[in-house]
């Protein structure tokens, strides 16, 4: 048995292989009140039909104004929650974990869905709400949320926490990558706050803090939690690897379980260092310096890549993204390619290769 098809449990939950499916955005909910319908249900289910242990669901608002574009999820009303019903239940009838990933974008809200850019208020848009009065490179400026209201985005991650369950997900992450919320708070680029969520980097984790342990807290002891971190802002004096790992340490001790590492996002102008693998030494990194297990994502797209990134025994899960978009049943495919025998749906055993 290889590492990527053997199993991982966590907390209540057993995933069948390390091949996971990495939140991907979609902005496909043609209703702009963030209810899915029959793409998200093609979308998913045919990524759950491909073998992948978990599926992790795209950047979903727990609040109207935490969403990246109008078009995008949100798990924030009982419509919401009836629509991803029928999802969740192919996702696991395929034998793959539905998760969640739990996000308000912040300052990148209210954009157009092919990224040119702030909606206007007269267009739809809205005001946006930040760490920061500071724009984003090209977007219109949020506004500085006061002290007394950041019980509210942590409230509001707590309902969206409570809705993801009722709708069937099985695990949840904390959205605290790619320059959205949590990540503004984070980074001293974007939080030069006075009160007691900026400064030191206590202070700048708080708020993400706080809603782990008030998520840990409101699920239970099953469900499993994991955070996405961005885990450089690639520019000196931002945030970076030594702070990750710190942060991380503080969540695990707050209730989270997996560190799901990528990159950048908060700032534009800065060089990443683009290629095949290139986040895994990120991943190595976190993993070196905490428990819990962590994950590698980016421009892995072979099953001999993945399964070496596995076997150096700092990385416990490959994420796929683009590569997924590209073959939704790369699991199986992968899984042939290593010579793992996996379970295949039965309506699809007549394409099962090699031929048996």
């Amino acid at each position: 048995m290889t590492k990527l098809f053997s199993p991982l449990t966590i907390r209540g939950i057993t995933a069948k292989n390390r091949a996971w499916i990495a939140p991907m955005c979609m902005y496909s909910c043609e209703n702009k009140d963030g209810v899915v319908g029959d793409f998200h249900m093609a979308h998913l289910g045919s990524l759950a039909l491909g073998g992948a242990g978990v599926v992790i669901v795209e950047a979903t608002a727990v609040r109207a104004d935490g969403r990246i574009t109008p078009w995008c999820t949100g798990i924030w009303s009982a419509e919401q929650v009836a629509a991803w019903k029928p999802i969740t239940a192919f996702v696991k009838s395929q034998g793959a974990v539905p998760a969640i990933q739990l996000a308000h974008a912040g300052r990148k809200a209210s954009t157009h869905r092919d990224g040119s850019g702030s909606i206007t208020l007269a267009d739809g848009g809205w005001q946006t709400v930040s760490s920061t009065d500071e724009a984003f490179t090209g977007y219109f400026a949020p506004r500085a949320l006061e002290t007394s209201e950041l019980r509210g985005i942590v409230d509001a991650f707590v309902t969206g926490a409570k809705n993801a369950i009722a709708a069937g997900f099985e695990a949840l992450e904390i959205h605290a990558a790619h320059g959205y919320l949590m990540h503004q708070f984070l980074s001293p680029l974007s939080n030069h706050r006075e009160d007691e969520y900026g400064g030191s980097l206590e202070n700048r984790a708080r708020l993400l803090i706080e809603t782990v342990s008030a998520i840990r807290a409101a699920v239970g002891n099953d469900v499993p939690l994991f955070i996405r971190f961005s885990a450089t802002d690639y520019r000196e004096g931002g945030w970076d690897e030594t702070q990750t790992a710190e942060v991380a340490k503080w969540c695990a001790e707050a209730g989270a379980d997996l560190f799901d590492i990528s990159s950048g996002g908060l700032i534009t102008g800065v060089q990443i260092p683009s290629g095949p693998g290139y986040q895994v030494p990120l991943s190595e990194f976190i993993a070196e310096r905490v428990a819990e297990p962590v994950t590698a994502v980016g421009q892995i797209t072979d099953a001999q890549q993945a399964e070496e990134i596995l076997q150096r025994g700092e990385v416990e899960v490959i994420m796929l993204g683009r590569a997924a978009l590209r073959d939704p049943h790369w699991p199986l495919r992968a899984a042939a390619e290593l010579g793992v025998e996996v379970h295949w749906p039965v309506q699809y055993e007549r394409g099962k290769f090699p031929k048996s």
